[in-house]
């Protein structure tokens, strides 16, 4: 008797055998026009998009379009009159921290792009609402719409509770959130800076300290750092001596010239190289163990640099922290200050003035960092965290989970 010839498929790639795959879901984007807010969540919609989802954005599109991949679906929620605008009210404030933050820029916000955000989900009919912390339209458009949303926190400053020491005032901002919700028919308030479906927290507890009495909800996912800009830099030119890279992605240029001139000052009679990112003319007489460039290579430059010194950017300091690179932090303004907090907490760097600062303090601060070991262990362990916390890749699964 023959034996019955039976055709057992391949499972690694017979094209006789469908794949398990998602179905496709829509998700809309909505974020403020704050720069260091687009960053991590364009890495995970593009994450979503590569996994054959459909994606579009919603805020201001002046601001949103030279962040995205080119022909992204845009809805324009925020014109550029009331842009400027906020932008200003927003600068007179002094970031999370002050209600005022809240009252003339947030809330405000919230209020001009109600209309465009309602417009975008009533179009692209989404099956999930990502909305930015600072997004207040998208959560109240997406429960108006009873829309599964996701809070998407570009920066842990809120999981802080910075206001914490000041209860009147902590109460005050709560107050101007539940407000906002009932100016738009919603009467079932709830703190719109945390979803009850999913948080979407773009750090770590290596950073942020201890999370774990956060809610099982809040997805820790770790920080998503930018796509590397090519830039050329004369590596030559790095002789083997402990290096610093400086940079400052926040202030005016006269605020800048003052302390990158303080900077240069600091490191003349260090043993050290340090290069500064920044326009030439603002750090005046270079010494010799200075490079001075418009432009660097930031990540690549990084796995070169022994410390680096910001103004407390949450951008720079994750990029700093996910390569093991301490930092000594300026902070200038919105939640700088706190940012810098965390990174001492940490143990992963420490802060000085970025008004006033003087060489012999900044100097001091360098060389703690650059001498004591601990400093580098915990922005060692601070980057571990990082690249276990999972970062757009993770965040994604949660949002097809939501879906």
């Amino acid at each position: 008797m023959s034996a019955r010839r039976v055709r057992v498929p391949s499972l690694l790639g017979d094209p006789g055998v469908a794949r398990a795959c998602s179905p496709s879901r829509r998700f809309l984007f909505a974020v403020p026009p704050l720069d260091g807010h687009v960053t991590a969540v364009a890495a995970v919609a593009a994450e979503l998009a590569r996994r054959g989802h459909k994606v579009a954005w919603t805020g201001h599109r002046a601001s949103l379009e030279p962040r995205l991949r080119p022909r992204s679906r845009i809805f324009s929620a925020l014109g550029d009159e009331d842009a400027a605008r906020l932008r200003d009210a927003r600068l007179r404030a002094h970031g999370p921290a002050d209600p005022r933050f809240w009252e003339e820029f947030l809330v405000p916000l919230g209020h001009a792009m109600m209309p465009g955000v309602e417009t975008a989900l009533d179009r692209f009919r989404p099956d999930v609402v990502v909305g930015d912390q600072l997004a207040l339209a998208a959560p109240v458009a997406a429960r108006r719409r009873e829309i599964p949303w996701a809070t998407a926190a570009a920066t842990p400053a809120e999981f802080t509770r910075p206001l914490a020491d000041r209860p009147e005032d902590e109460r005050r901002v709560r107050e101007r959130i539940g407000a906002f919700q009932l100016d738009h028919g919603i009467d079932d308030l709830l703190d719109l800076r945390f979803s009850d479906h999913l948080v979407l927290v773009f750090s770590t507890g290596a950073l942020l300290g201890d999370v774990s009495f956060f809610p099982d909800h809040f997805a820790f996912v770790g920080p998503v750092l930018g796509r590397p800009a090519p830039s050329a830099f004369p590596w030559d030119r790095l002789d083997g001596r402990p290096a610093l890279l400086v940079l400052l992605d926040t202030a005016d240029d006269r605020s800048r010239e003052r302390f990158f001139r303080v900077a240069a000052e600091t490191v003349r009679e260090m043993d050290v190289q340090a290069v500064f990112a920044a326009p030439p003319a603002l750090v005046g007489d270079v010494p010799p163990n200075v490079l001075v460039r418009g432009q660097v290579p930031r990540l690549k430059l990084l796995e070169r640099m022994s410390a680096v010194v910001c103004d407390g950017g949450y951008g720079a300091v994750c990029e700093s922290l996910a390569h093991g690179v301490p930092l000594v932090a300026a902070p200038i303004r919105d939640d700088q200050p706190i940012i810098a907090g965390m990174v001492e907490e940490a143990g992963a760097g420490t802060a000085v003035p970025f008004d006033g600062v003087r060489p012999d303090e900044l100097r001091a601060a360098l060389t703690t960092v650059l001498a004591d070991g601990a400093h580098r262990a915990a922005a060692g362990r601070v980057r571990d965290s990082f690249a276990a916390a999972g970062g757009a890749a993770e965040a994604a699964d949660h949002l097809e989970k939501l879906a």
